[in-house]
């Protein structure tokens, strides 16, 4: 029988356990711009009473759901800087140009920058939670009850060019990272047989580009209408 703590150290292991944790990442992704998406309608109020619902209404659930968020977050980067030492251990000698490797190995432009791009996510999610979760708390009575205006903050973010040009391209690096990261994962999980690794890449493919293009048309979308009135 296999130790736990053995897995875990193995170069396999470890592969797998980020790649778990990067699939869960990516399906909160998708859960969070599907709430995201009500910032394109022209009334503050679904967005405000989604936001008010998952902070107060939830209680402790959503607490406990964002410590272990921020757990796995923490996990797959982690993972992800000692798998990358790892293979640049294994291969000390650079590539002088990025081709794909053949087989399944596939090395692209979006698997060579994954730790680069994994990094400046990390820092983007710390700027993006100091600036709108726990930025300034601006509030309204709807319904007889006093909730905070979230909306009204994004609104007045995004209203600022260069705050809408920096989002913009972390969604671009997002869409990179996903767009090897999200096939990978699958693919050291040994769902990598030949029938099925080239629909994996597709459908890859496909997601970060609904991930990456759905959070990058809504700052643009707030900056060019001004949100609701």
């Amino acid at each position: 029988m296999i130790r736990f703590s053995t897995t875990l150290l193995s170069s396999v292991g470890k592969k797998i356990y980020m790649s778990v944790m990067g699939l869960f990442i990516s399906g909160f992704l998708l859960i969070h711009l599907i709430g995201n998406l009500a910032l394109l309608r022209p009334d503050r109020d679904p967005f405000n009473k989604y936001a008010h619902f998952l902070t107060h209404s939830l209680g402790n659930v959503i607490v406990a759901a964002e410590i272990i968020l921020a757990l796995i977050f923490i996990v797959h980067f982690v993972y992800g800087i000692i798998v990358t030492l790892d293979n640049w251990r294994a291969r000390p000698i650079g590539y002088n140009m990025v081709t794909n490797a053949g087989h399944t190995s596939k090395k692209t432009i979006f698997s060579t920058t994954m730790i680069y791009t994994g990094l400046l996510i990390l820092i983007f999610v710390v700027i993006h939670l100091r600036d709108l979760k726990y930025g300034e708390i601006i509030t309204y009575t709807v319904d007889g009850r006093e909730i905070r205006d979230l909306y009204a903050l994004t609104v007045q973010f995004f209203g600022n060019i260069w705050n809408v040009l920096f989002y913009e391209v972390i969604m671009v690096l997002i869409g990179f990272h996903l767009a090897h990261g999200v096939w990978s994962a699958f693919q050291s999980l040994g769902i990598n047989g030949p029938r099925f690794i080239k629909i994996i890449m597709v459908l890859g493919y496909i997601y970060a580009a609904v991930i990456s293009i759905g959070f990058f048309i809504i700052p643009l979308w707030v900056y060019f209408t001004g949100g609701a009135a």
